[in-house]
C-alpha cells in the first residue's frame, strides 16, 4: 500500500510515474540509486508509504528498513570494492525530500568520484 503525496518525488517513483534505477523492491520498501550520487554506488533505502521523517516511522517499518540495509552493505561494498559503507539519515532543513530515506554510501576511502554512469554502477550492483 502506498499513501501518495502527489508533489512528493519518492511517491511518484514508487508509484511508478518516474523511472528509476531499482536495486531492491519488497512490499515495504524500495531501494534505488541516488539520481545526483556522492559516490558510485550511493544508494536511497525508501519507505513504500509516504511518511515524512524518521519520528513517523513505526518500530516494525524502522526494523525492516534497516534489515534491507544490512543485508544490502555486503554487496554494495564487495561489488564495488568500497572500503567502508556510510548510512545517513537527514532530518528537519538538510532533508531536501520530505518522504523518509536512508543513504547507503559507500567509502572508498577517497574523495572523488569515479567517470562511471549511474547506468554502469548500476549493472555492476543488480
Amino acid at each position: 500500500m502506498v499513501i501518495e503525496m502527489n508533489d512528493c518525488i519518492f511517491c511518484k517513483i514508487i508509484n511508478g510515474e518516474i523511472p528509476s534505477k531499482k536495486i531492491y523492491d519488497d512490499d515495504k520498501v524500495v531501494v534505488i540509486m541516488d539520481a545526483n550520487p556522492q559516490v558510485d554506488g550511493h544508494v536511497l533505502v525508501i519507505p513504500k508509504e509516504h511518511i515524512t521523517d524518521y519520528t513517523g516511522l513505526s518500530s516494525e517499518l524502522l526494523a525492516h528498513i534497516n534489515q534491507v540495509a544490512r543485508d544490502l552493505a555486503p554487496k554494495l561494498m564487495s561489488k564495488l570494492d568500497a572500503k567502508a559503507l556510510t548510512f545517513v539519515v537527514n532530518y528537519g532543513e538538510s532533508q531536501a525530500v520530505k518522504h523518509f530515506h536512508l543513504h547507503l554510501i559507500p567509502d572508498y576511502l577517497i574523495k572523488e568520484k569515479s567517470e562511471k554512469t549511474i547506468d554502469e554502477v548500476y549493472e555492476i550492483i543488480k
